[in-house]
């Protein structure tokens, strides 16, 4: 029996960044969820906290059937290993991408130093943030990231509530199957062997060519390995 799938979004942008894996999943008889986060796509009023971000995860699986294969990329990934760690019962496989790096409390203050910088422009960063869209995601890719809206004002909540966000030590605790993927060039790669080696059962999977984006960057060798650890976790 196909397993259900739950795609968690990375900062700033929704669960519309997922359209081509949904399409690929369903296709292949899986049940898909795709969620917004707090502070995202059609939540973005809401106050982005991290316990409010496992607990979307957690309503979605809920709402599956109570278990399910559980995808998240960069901010997503860090929310899916929390939510693992916290409801083991809920999770029959993790895929964590593109968040293989430790959010240290340096890092995220110096981040939301600039963050708060870009804050401060006439249109608050939607210009730049455009721009960086254009140039580094093709159009097909940049068309469904930007389809749900890019929450400008999240960044600083997000980054004040990932100085609790405790990765190596959740992975820890997970026992289901972990599969940490991460594009070849993405600056997030730092600690990919640390994060493998916490977890109980872990797989390693680098997509070339691909940088942080990869789900979007590298649509269809993406989406292959979740059809493939989808398989295996069925």
């Amino acid at each position: 029996m196909a397993v259900p799938v739950v795609l968690v979004h990375g900062l700033r942008t929704s669960s519309t960044m997922w359209r081509p894996q949904v399409d690929a999943l369903r296709s292949a008889g899986h049940e898909v969820t795709a969620v917004d986060l707090p502070g995202h796509g059609r939540r973005v009023d809401e106050e982005f906290t991290l316990d409010g971000a496992v607990e979307t995860v957690a309503e979605a699986v809920h709402g599956s059937g109570g278990r399910a294969l559980v995808v998240g990329l960069s901010l997503g990934g860090y929310t899916a290993i929390a939510h693992a760690a916290r409801h083991p019962e809920q999770v029959a496989g993790l895929v964590a991408a593109g968040c293989s790096t430790r959010p240290t409390t340096v890092v995220l203050r110096g981040w939301e130093v600039l963050a708060r910088g870009i804050g401060l422009l006439p249109d608050r960063g939607a210009w730049l943030n455009q721009a960086l869209v254009d140039v580094t995601l093709p159009a097909d890719g940049a068309f469904d990231v930007g389809a749900g809206g890019f929450a400008l004002d999240v960044t600083v909540p997000v980054l004040r509530a990932m100085r609790a966000a405790r990765p190596l030590e959740d992975l820890a605790q997970v026992q289901a199957p972990v599969w940490v993927v991460n594009g070849r060039y993405d600056h997030f790669r730092a600690q990919e062997r640390r994060f493998v080696a916490a977890c109980t059962d872990a797989h390693l999977v680098v997509i070339p060519h691909a940088t942080h984006l990869v789900s979007v960057l590298a649509p269809v060798a993406f989406t292959r390995v979740l059809l493939e650890v989808a398989a295996q976790v069925a």
